[in-house]
């Protein structure tokens, strides 16, 4: 039952970022449009451009992290044992916990900052756009302390720890996304 609302969550997420992406695409695009052939512009969509795209990193990132795509050491991992990958994968799970209870206490302290800074053209309150660290913060977070409690009580998939050294053929939905691509 979690890992179908896993997956709805991460669909939904990846719907998000193709809207995002698109509104990008569509705002700056129009927006050359309008200048090379009108000699004008929307303002309005330059900064909301810009928006989208801290927010399309962020929620980027926390899809990315469930789907272990970040960039690693694979290469010195790869070349030890499954012990000594279970090692590292804890050690790293651990910094990368601490990395987001340093980005959620920045983010709170900064918090009333942002949410009385408005946005120059929209008047959008900047919390707003800089609430994403929030949402990033827990969701990756909450996606690297489930792998930790999985690798520290033994019910680490053996993908994912092959996954950790860079090898993502043991993945049970790697076929699926081979066959799409």
């Amino acid at each position: 039952m979690l890992a179908i609302a896993e997956r709805w969550i991460l669909r939904g997420l990846e719907a998000v970022l193709v809207i995002l992406l698109a509104g990008m695409v569509v705002m700056v695009f129009g927006n050359v449009v309008l200048r090379y052939a009108f000699n004008s512009g929307i303002d309005l969509s330059e900064e909301l451009s810009r928006y989208f795209f801290v927010w399309l990193t962020y929620i980027g990132a926390v899809v990315v992290m469930r789907e272990n795509g970040h960039l690693g050491v694979d290469t010195l991992v790869a070349a030890i044992g499954p012990r000594g990958r279970l090692i590292c994968m804890i050690l790293s799970d651990a910094v990368i916990l601490a990395c987001c209870v340093m980005l959620l206490d920045g983010t709170w302290k900064q918090h009333e900052i942002n949410a009385t800074a408005v946005a120059p053209v929209t008047g959008l309150s900047m919390g707003y756009v800089y609430g994403v660290l929030y949402f990033a913060g827990l969701g990756i977070g909450f996606i690297t302390l489930a792998r930790l409690i999985r690798a520290l009580t033994g019910r680490l998939g053996p993908y994912e720890l092959a996954e950790f050294a860079g090898d993502y053929s043991g993945n049970p939905s790697h076929d699926l996304k081979g066959h799409l691509e």
